[in-house]
């Protein structure tokens, strides 16, 4: 049996402690030795260097640094071997591993979060004393004693309570604090906000006292399970990751291909071995786009501060473009789709049996009704500004507010009706009570639970009263009964037999953790862009229910399930039923994991939105995790890919938004970089064939790759939106990134450039007999040099959008514009600077060459549009 399900004094018994005395000083020494320290378990951090060498597992790193070492040992065995080329190779990966460590160097924070959270110091009975220890040094069987503002250092069994409340959103997901009974005993298998008689490690004490007996330490408390959990949650790739890493792969496949294949050749005619390896690094420097890692990084970054400026805060950079892909968003509901603030939003009147909405300005009757019910509250608010601060419990501020916004200031009605008695609220009695003077009558008003007040009055419409608040309620409000009664003067003794009966119903005030205005638009544009919104939170199923019908979330034909009915089913059962429930209450973190990964099975992108600790494990174990950054506890920030600094659900339609448009922006540069390269590929594997020569060198072809490649590549990331990208379902996430044919485009785009080249080589060097060393050779070397890097730069522009760029404005994108004037100055800087020239391999050409290579390059844009205008390019995006 668990500790909730037994009598106190069994449970003292089983831990073998004394309520009294509580445990002697030697046996808690001997069981911090066996048990270890009150402290959640650290997971081991990586070094820097371990992040630093992780980065050199991409396969396109891998054959560029062989490329290195190869040009490094040609440069050490030729007379005068240049060294530049594998010292630039070199430079590009280390910049590259850099920028990863940079992105990647936050440490994981949320256990260091949890442990944080944990009280430093304790009330301890030791040795018959009272006495203050460090929490760490609590050990099970330990007597504790608690109050208001304390928080609570371990897990434990209350052995007394008076009017006690503990604040456990961050656990359960309840925005309201729970209501504590030492004498309760729980069902089994009672869901955690349902446990009464226990207080967990992490929460604190908003009312009331207690003494209670230490059932748990460390990592056996409810939060070291949650730590646990997020141990066990290995970060897994993005969709976007598994691409590029498989890209990778593939492209390192095809330089060791393409180099065999020439290696054959060579062999066959007798070509000279060290020609033969420098010709193996110029393939292998055109097969791989050195700076895609590195430009996919840096149109993620700039999605990041897109982001920032819209309050969606990246913690992992390709979580960016994960967010665009989401299909479903799990959203847990208090503080995420709702105000997380108890608000009055009806009352009735029993004197006249009318029911109205509250708002600025109630009638004569309900502002009465508010205002007795704030001279019987202890709560208060602070408005300073637009800032509303409600302190106290959430339920008397919900009756001070409203009363505020009529008009009635708490202040100014206690200064009227002063109080000269009070019983109060406890939670046997369910009641609180005050006594004013109201027009010069002494005026006792209860307030409290409808069921004990109906009991409790004399006067009034009970009936009609009840049938009001089962309403209420099953509309999920919280109801509470508002009576009176005037005396004559104060009895002997304030108690609950002498002031709490004989009373008159006055009416009933209905409240709930509302919807946050902006959300119903929200999960509209998130339906309306085919992504699931799925409510998952700790609250009870009635109420949860209430709000996901009233923001659209619980539509015609769909279920809302408890945790408990959750645990009944097994994981097949599960995976057969998810796509029927919208809504999860009273669930328990291991459920939360449960539901994200049955969607994942499912084949969808799952986000994962909250803000408590008990939200943690699932919002790493998702595809994103949303932590909410006002009301977000730590634990919650560290576990998540991105926090919302508005904690404004809106937020993840501009972060979806922001992400759909990243995906297509690194679609497209992939797509350029790809079809380059391609291009690149072609040009030096034909003409080795056929010339035995390459027509590119491999520093002219790293200078083109980072150059007249990047620089376009890194302004094309920063095209704008499309702005019906919301419209658009979204991509599946088996969907690769050359799905719908993108693929067979850019080996077309890749075949263009590569026949533009070996075009430009030909006239250049008089035809395709080549020598090597000769004028002719660098001739037609310097024009396909031209074509091939110019004509790229064109190519840049095209692929802006699959419509017509005269249709969207050719020069509309002004980072494009300035990458390209950029690139074309520092190829004629090149071109045309003396020794730089040379140290390039490149010559002067006659004039009537340099119109032709001008003609060449805008080939790409006279092809391109009449393929976009006949339909071989549709516009998807």
């Amino acid at each position: 049996m668990e500790f909730y399900q037994k009598p106190v004094d069994e449970v003292l018994k089983s831990l073998e402690t004394n309520e009294e005395t509580g445990l002697s000083s030697s046996e808690a020494s001997a069981r911090l030795e066996k048990n270890g320290v009150n402290e959640l378990a650290r997971k081991k951090p990586k070094s820097m260097l371990q992040r630093f060498f992780e980065q050199f597992k991409d396969a396109m790193i891998i054959i560029l640094l062989i490329a290195a070492v190869i040009s490094f040992v040609m440069a050490c065995i030729e007379e005068h071997g240049e060294f530049f080329e594998p010292i630039l190779i070199l430079l590009i990966v280390v910049i590259n591993a850099i920028m990863g460590v940079v992105q990647e160097s936050k440490a994981e924070k949320a256990l260091e979060a949890l442990q944080n959270m944990s009280a430093p110091k304790s009330r301890v009975i030791r040795d018959g004393k009272e006495q203050i220890i460090e929490s760490s040094q609590l050990v099970v069987g330990e007597i504790i004693r608690l109050e208001a503002g304390d928080f609570v250092p371990a897990d434990a069994r209350l052995i007394k309570s008076v009017n006690l409340k503990s604040e456990e959103s961050a656990l359960t997901g309840e925005s309201v604090p729970s209501e504590k009974d030492a004498n309760q005993i729980v069902p089994d298998k009672a869901p955690l906000g349902d446990r009464t008689n226990m207080i967990y490690s992490g929460c604190s004490i908003t009312y009331g006292t207690a003494t209670a007996v230490v059932t748990a330490t460390a990592m056996d408390t409810e939060m070291g399970k949650i730590a646990s959990l997020l141990q066990g949650e290995s970060d897994s790739q993005t969709p976007l990751q598994s691409k590029l890493a498989q890209l990778g792969k593939y492209l390192g496949f095809l330089a060791i291909g393409v180099c065999a294949i020439i290696f054959i050749v060579g062999f066959i005619n007798d070509n000279d071995p060290m020609n033969l390896f420098m010709t193996a690094i110029s393939l292998a420097v055109s097969a791989i786009p050195e700076g895609l890692p590195a430009i996919v990084t840096i149109v993620l970054s700039i999605g990041v501060q897109r982001l920032a400026k819209k309050n969606a805060i990246i913690r992992r950079l390709p979580a960016v473009e994960t967010l665009g892909g989401a299909s479903i968003i799990c959203s847990d509901k208090t503080g995420t789709l709702t105000q997380n603030r108890m608000t009055l939003v009806r009352a009735y009147l029993d004197n006249g049996g009318v029911s109205e909405e509250i708002g600025e300005q109630n009638s004569d009757k309900v502002r009465e009704l508010l205002s007795y019910g704030t001279l019987c509250c202890d709560g208060a608010i602070s408005v300073e500004g637009d800032k509303v601060t409600h302190i106290g419990d959430p339920t008397e501020t919900a009756i001070i507010y409203a009363s505020y916004i009529n008009g009635l200031t708490k202040d100014e009605l206690n200064k009227k009706h002063e109080r000269l008695a009070e019983i109060p609220f406890d939670s046997d009695r369910k009641l609180m009570t005050s006594v004013n003077m109201i027009d010069g009558k002494m005026t006792v008003i209860v307030k409290g639970a409808f069921d004990v007040m109906a009991n409790r009055c004399v006067a009034g419409d009970i009936e009609k009263a009840r049938e009001i608040n089962n309403e209420m309620s099953a509309g999920a409000l919280r109801v509470l009964a508002i009576g009176y009664k005037i005396i004559d003067t104060l009895p002997d003794e304030i108690t609950s037999d002498t002031l709490e009966n004989g009373l008159t119903l006055m009416g009933l005030v209905g409240m709930i953790d509302p919807p946050r205005k902006e959300a119903k638009d929200a999960v509209k544009t998130c339906l309306a862009a085919g992504i699931r919104p799925i409510m998952i939170t700790g609250d009870h199923v009635v109420t949860a229910s209430a709000i996901a019908k009233e923001l659209g979330i619980l539509g015609v034909g769909q279920r809302a399930i408890t945790g408990t009915e959750l645990d009944a089913l097994d994981e097949n059962e599960l995976d057969a039923v998810v796509e029927e429930i919208s809504v999860y209450a009273r669930v328990s973190p291991e459920n939360k994991i449960r539901i994200v990964k049955a969607w994942q099975k499912k084949g969808q992108v799952v986000a994962m939105t909250g803000d408590g600790v008990n939200d943690a494990p699932a919002l790493k174990a998702a595809d994103i995790g949303c932590a909410m950054g006002i009301t977000g506890t730590d634990v919650a920030k560290g576990a998540a890919d991105m926090t919302l600094a508005d904690d404004n659900f809106a937020t993840i339609v501009d972060a979806v938004r922001e992400g759909r448009g990243i995906y297509a922006n690194i679609k497209k540069v992939v797509g350029f970089l790809l079809g380059t390269n391609i291009g690149e590929v072609i040009t030096v594997f034909i003409a080795m064939l056929i010339c035995q020569v390459s027509p590119l060198l491999s520093m002219q072809l790293l200078w083109i790759n980072l150059i007249t490649d990047s620089l376009p590549a890194i302004a094309l990331g920063m095209e704008p939106v499309g702005k019906d990208i919301m419209t658009k379902r979204p991509r599946p996430k088996e969907e690769g990134l050359f799905a719908h044919g993108y693929g067979v485009r850019i080996v077309l785009q890749g075949v263009m450039f590569g026949l533009l080249s070996l075009c430009a080589f030909f006239i250049g060097n008089g035809g395709f007999t080549a020598v090597e060393g000769s004028d002719a050779l660098t001739q037609g070397r310097t024009l396909a040099f031209i074509v091939l890097a110019l004509s790229q730069i064109v190519q840049a522009f095209n692929m802006r959008s699959e419509r017509s760029i005269f249709k969207i404005g050719p020069f509309t994108n002004k980072m494009l514009n300035k990458a390209a004037l950029l690139s074309v100055v520092l190829m004629v800087f090149v071109l045309f600077t003396p020794g730089v020239q040379g140290a390039f391999g490149l010559t002067y050409l006659p004039w009537h060459m340099y119109l032709i290579g001008v003609g060449l390059v805008f080939v790409p844009l006279i092809i391109m549009e009449a393929s976009k205008a006949i339909g071989l390019i549709s516009h998807k995006e």
